[in-house]
């Protein structure tokens, strides 16, 4: 059990004993990970999962009647349970194992999409999007002849409401957004926005791959028709993804992938699919990650997802007044709440590039760059910005480490 009735409301929510790399040095320093945007630590209780599987049931799942195979079933299963409780699915056969969400926003653009999108059919999107929730709808639309139109993101990181409501004038086919901006931390209004496009006639995806992790999520509160999301960026580990769908949207869609799992029956010029989840996961699945992603959501349930979102309010408040004070350091987003602890900024004479090496030095890691989001760098007319983002292991002593190390870099650069 988790024991942490002694944390101070501006310490790590989680033990950091429990996550190993934390106690590493980089380049003589203590390391201070501020990049959990684009991958987050994982706690031992992943680790352990993940080793206990191979050292004790690894064998492949739904093939055997032997006891490791069906201890392998039986253990990738309970995942998928955990996971259905952590989004508050109506069933275990909403939840679909991916490799990471791209390849769940691919998974419903190539079989939902080329089901149900026309020649002309609208589809809306904003202007914040990761590359992930771009490109599948531009290679849709480019099969299809559908049209994309986008949200505008206004100048102080938010989306215009007001545009939005007169695309939906148009009765668009699909209407697919974030639920937490990667570069801006910007928090939509999922749940207003998903009832007007429900309301105008669209089939609704969200990109949960930054909200999930850090944010209470409940699927039939949100309403949506799909959620995508990664386990690396919330405690587990690489190589695993969830696609969340409505159960009768689902059933009505193609299989993605053809192959072992994902049929009921083959023979030599035809075959018919699996029941839900397993139609979309062909061939062997990622068996040892789903058990690692089934861990970090206990671990993630354990803390609280009231908690954690609470304690990384506190973290970005902190992080931007700690960095609104540096002098020629810019913020690129909102600087109120509600948002998440992902700040993206400029500093005046330096490039995001050289920033984060120097950071480096100092044992810091951030992220540097275009963050996946270059048409989020275009409309505000940057090639880069440097970012740091936190996590239930984050200190606000790290924040603080933060800018003072962004202040020597400025010292040694300018």
């Amino acid at each position: 059990m988790l024991d942490l009735s002694a944390q101070p409301a501006l310490d790590a929510l989680a033990p950091r004993a429990d996550f190993p790399i934390l106690s590493r040095a980089v380049n003589g320093k203590s390391l201070v990970y501020l990049d959990s945007t684009a991958s987050s630590q994982k706690p031992l209780a992943v680790l352990e999962a993940m080793d206990q599987y191979y050292r004790s049931s690894n064998a492949n799942v739904h093939r055997g009647a032997y006891a490791l195979s069906e201890e392998a079933s039986a253990a990738y299963e309970a995942a998928r349970k955990a996971v259905a409780r952590f989004i508050h699915a109506r069933s275990v056969k909403e939840v679909v194992f991916t490799r990471n969400a791209t390849e769940s926003l691919n998974l419903v653009a190539q079989t939902w999409g080329l089901a149900n999108v026309q020649a002309g059919d609208l589809i809306v999107l904003t202007e914040m999007e990761h590359h992930s929730n771009l490109v599948p709808w531009q290679i849709l639309a480019a099969r299809t002849g559908a049209v994309l139109e986008f949200v505008p993101v206004t100048d102080d990181g938010l989306l215009d409401l007001a545009a939005y409501t007169r695309l939906l004038e148009r009765q668009p086919k699909l209407v697919a957004f974030t639920l937490m901006s990667n570069v801006l931390g910007t928090i939509p209004p999922a749940k207003e926005m998903i009832a007007q496009a429900h309301a105008a006639g669209a089939v609704v995806v969200c990109d949960g791959a930054q909200s999930v992790p850090h944010l209470p999520t409940d699927v039939r509160d949100l309403d949506c028709d799909f959620l995508a999301f990664s386990a690396h960026k919330l405690l587990g580990p690489t190589g695993i993804g969830v696609l969340y769908g409505k159960r009768a949207l689902l059933d009505a869609m193609p299989p993605f992938l053809g192959g072992g799992d994902m049929i009921r029956e083959v023979h030599l010029r035809s075959f018919t699919t699996n029941d839900l989840p397993w139609k979309f996961e062909a061939g062997t699945p990622a068996i040892a990650e789903a058990v690692g992603l089934g861990a970090a959501v206990a671990y993630l349930s354990e803390l609280g997802m009231d908690r954690v979102a609470a304690h990384e309010a506190t973290l970005a408040e902190r992080m931007l007044a700690a960095l609104g004070a540096i002098p020629g350091l810019h913020i690129v987003g909102p600087t109120q709440a509600p948002r998440g602890a992902v700040v993206s900024f400029t500093v005046d004479g330096m490039h995001p590039h050289d920033l984060a090496t120097l950071l480096d030095q100092d044992g810091i890691a951030i992220r540097a760059g275009h963050h996946c989001a270059q048409p989020l760098m275009e409309r505000f007319g940057l090639p880069a910005t440097a970012r740091a983002s936190a996590y239930v292991y984050t200190t606000s002593g790290e924040i603080d480490a933060l800018a003072a190390s962004i202040k020597r870099a400025k010292d040694l650069f300018l």
